[in-house]
């Protein structure tokens, strides 16, 4: 399956300052394959197996000093990709996964994206590849 790109719902009031850190429209996507799930915020980068994906929610809106920007969880060591406060997908992984910073001692079980369309991205997460492959 060619890989499914969403992108971040940048808020007005937060795209200057996340310019300032990289993190621009053109920097930031989920993209989702058969394989893979690829999170790019800026010059951070999460990847995982597509099977790691054990769990995925609707969430938001959010207190803006904890959904926009690079953040982690010091509660569950969970990260969060954000560009603004509306809505957002909490993805949880089978396997904690290196996203904030490279190497083995920092690894999330989970992932919050702020993207445009949540729902979509919920969509394609639940699509099996039978799914994909049926005819309609």
């Amino acid at each position: 399956m060619p890989a499914h790109r969403f992108a971040f719902r940048f808020d007005p009031a937060f795209r200057v300052p996340l310019a300032l850190l990289g993190i621009r429209p053109q920097t930031c996507a989920v993209l989702l394959d058969d394989a893979e799930l690829v999170i790019r915020f800026g010059r951070f980068r999460l990847r995982t197996a597509r099977a790691n994906v054990v769990d995925a929610q609707r969430g938001g809106p959010y207190r803006w000093w904890r959904a926009v920007g690079p953040h982690l969880s010091l509660a569950d060591r969970g990260v969060t990709f954000g560009t603004g406060t509306a809505a957002g997908v909490c993805l949880r992984f089978g396997t904690p996964v290196p996203g904030l910073a490279p190497g083995r001692w920092l690894r999330h079980p989970a992932a919050t994206v702020t993207v445009t369309d949540p729902d979509a991205l919920l969509a394609a997460l639940r699509r099996t590849p039978a799914d994909r492959h049926r005819p309609a």
